[in-house]
C-alpha cells in the first residue's frame, strides 16, 4: 500500500523504532481499533466478516472498567474471552483481513499481560443472566444493559463513583474534589445516607492552636434486605480492629467470585473486612452497595478514604444534609482561606507549649541529639519532599501539619492519603489539586545522581 493509501504520514512516524518498541504491547489493539473505525477505506470486507462488531462489543464491555472498579481483573478477563470467542466465530469469513489478525494478536497479548485463562465465564449477550442481588456492580450492570437493549440508548450505561478523604489536621477532600482544611472539633458526620453512615471525632492537637486531628471513626453499614444486617465498625487511637463491633469479620452468604491477589477466584460475602497491616491499615468492602473504605492509624491519629456510587451518595433526606463529604465544612469551621493554607512557623510561645507536652517526644521526629524537633519552614518542606515529589495540595497540607503540630507522622499521613486517593478515586485526570497561586512543580531529591544518569544515557546514545 503506497503513501496514498489509508495509512498516511502518521504511519511513517509510527514505524520508527522507538515508538514501536514503546507501544508494542498495545499496537495490535491500536491497529484493530483504528483500522476498524475506517474499515471501508483500507480494504474490501466481505459481508460475513464481523470483526468490527467484535471490537465494538469489546470496547463497550470495558469502557467503564478501571482499577478502582470492583472485580476489575475478573470483568476484564471475561470481556477478553468474549472478544476471543467472537473472533473465532468469524475466523473463516475474515481470512486475510488485516483488522481480524490484528485483533487476534491483541487478544493474545492482553490475555498474557493480565494473566487471563482461556477457559472461563464470559459476559452474556442477548438474554442476560440473573444479576447477583448482593453485588452492586452485577445489579447495576444488568439493569443498565436491560435498559440499553430496550431503549437503544447510547448514553452512559455504567454508574459513576465518588471519592472522599480525610487526614491530617484535618484536611478534607469532598465528593466534588474540593479540598478544605477545617477545625470541626468533636463529632461530625462525613457521610449519612440510606445505606451508609460515617462519623469522625476530632480532638485538638496542640493547645492554643485551632488545628484538630481524628482520633475516632464510626462506620455504620445499614441493613440491606437479603444481603446483610446492620454492622458497625469503630476505630479509635491504638485500637484499629479487624472486626465489627459484634466480633464478626463479614456478613451475608458467599455471593460471588472475586479475583484474589494471586489471581485465583474466591467466594466473597456481601460485606467483609480485610486487615492489611495489623493495627495500622484496615479495608472494609461492602460489595452489595459498591463501597470501599480504607482506615489507617499513623502516629496518634486516624485517616479515612471512601469510594461510593454516586446514586447511593445522593440517597438522603433533608434531615441528613450535614455531611462534610457532600457539602464540605461550614464556613466558620474553615482554617484555609479559599483553598490557601498559611505556611508559616507557629509563634515561639506555641512552640514552647509543644515541647512541654508529655506526649510530644513520642509523637514527633527526634533530632540527632535525641531532643524533640520543632519544624522550621525549610525543615518541614524538606521532610515532606522525602515522600511527596509534587507540590500539590497534599504536599502543602504536609508542610502545614508539620509546622502546626511538630508531629512528623503527619508527613506519612499525607503520603498515605494521596496513595489511598489514587487507589480509590475513579477519575485519574482529577487526582492532582494545586494550591491557589502555585504552579505544578516536581522535586528531584537526588540531583547529582540524576545528572550522572542523564550523562551516561547521552554517552550510550552517541
Amino acid at each position: 500500500m503506497g503513501r496514498d493509501g489509508c495509512c498516511g504520514r502518521g504511519a511513517e512516524r509510527l514505524a520508527s523504532p522507538r515508538p514501536v518498541r514503546r507501544f508494542r504491547p498495545l499496537l495490535p489493539l491500536i491497529l484493530a481499533v483504528c483500522f476498524g473505525a475506517h474499515f471501508g477505506q483500507c480494504q474490501v470486507a466481505t459481508p460475513q466478516c464481523r470483526i468490527q462488531k467484535c471490537t465494538t462489543d469489546f470496547v463497550s464491555l470495558t469502557t467503564h472498567l478501571t482499577p478502582a472498579v470492583d472485580r476489575f481483573h475478573e470483568e476484564f478477563c471475561k470481556a477478553l474471552r468474549a472478544y476471543s470467542a467472537c473472533t473465532q466465530r468469524t475466523s473463516k469469513s475474515c481470512r486475510g483481513n488485516l483488522v481480524f489478525h490484528s485483533s487476534v494478536l491483541a487478544i493474545s497479548d492482553l490475555m498474557s499481560q493480565r494473566n487471563c485463562s482461556r477457559d472461563g465465564p464470559t459476559p452474556t449477550t442477548g438474554h442476560m443472566d440473573a444479576p447477583e442481588p448482593c453485588n452492586y456492580h452485577s445489579r447495576t450492570q444488568h439493569a443498565h444493559s436491560h435498559l440499553h437493549s430496550h431503549s437503544h440508548s447510547h448514553g452512559r450505561t455504567q454508574p459513576g463513583y465518588l471519592f472522599c478523604g480525610l487526614f491530617g489536621d484535618p484536611h478534607l477532600r469532598t465528593f466534588k474534589d474540593s479540598f478544605q482544611t477545617c477545625k470541626v472539633e468533636g463529632a461530625w458526620p462525613l457521610i449519612d445516607n440510606d445505606y451508609l453512615s460515617v462519623q469522625v471525632t476530632n480532638v485538638p492537637v496542640v493547645t492554643g492552636s485551632s488545628a484538630t486531628a481524628t482520633n475516632k471513626i464510626t462506620i455504620i453499614f445499614k441493613p440491606y434486605e437479603g444481603c446483610t444486617d446492620q454492622r458497625v465498625y469503630q476505630a479509635v487511637t491504638d485500637n484499629l480492629p479487624a472486626a465489627f463491633d459484634d466480633g464478626t469479620v463479614s456478613s451475608g452468604d458467599p455471593i460471588h467470585s472475586s479475583a484474589g491477589a494471586n489471581g485465583a477466584a474466591r467466594k466473597v460475602r456481601a460485606l467483609w473486612i480485610s486487615e492489611r497491616s495489623p493495627g495500622h491499615h484496615v479495608e472494609l468492602h461492602a460489595g452489595y452497595i459498591g463501597v470501599t473504605v480504607i482506615v489507617r492509624q499513623l502516629g496518634r491519629y486516624l485517616t479515612l478514604a471512601v469510594r461510593i456510587p454516586e446514586e447511593l451518595a445522593q440517597a438522603y433526606d433533608a434531615t441528613q444534609d450535614l455531611q462534610l463529604c457532600l457539602n464540605g465544612c461550614p464556613r466558620g469551621e474553615r482554617i484555609d482561606q479559599g483553598g490557601h493554607l498559611p505556611l508559616s512557623p507557629p509563634p515561639l510561645s506555641l512552640q514552647l507549649q509543644q515541647m512541654r507536652r508529655p506526649s510530644f517526644a513520642s509523637q514527633t521526629q527526634l533530632s540527632l541529639h535525641g531532643s524533640p524537633q520543632v519544624f522550621s519552614l525549610d525543615g518541614a518542606r524538606e521532610r515532606c519532599q522525602e515522600k511527596l515529589l509534587v507540590q500539590d495540595i497534599y504536599y502543602s497540607s504536609c508542610v502545614f501539619d508539620l509546622l502546626t503540630t511538630g508531629d512528623a507522622n503527619f508527613s506519612v499521613a499525607a503520603y498515605s492519603a494521596q496513595k489511598d486517593m489514587e487507589s480509590l478515586h475513579p477519575h485519574q485526570d482529577r487526582w492532582r489539586i494545586y494550591p491557589k497561586g502555585s504552579a505544578p512543580s516536581t522535586f528531584y531529591p537526588d540531583t547529582p545522581r540524576l545528572l550522572l544518569l542523564l550523562l551516561l544515557c547521552k554517552l550510550c546514545l552517541e
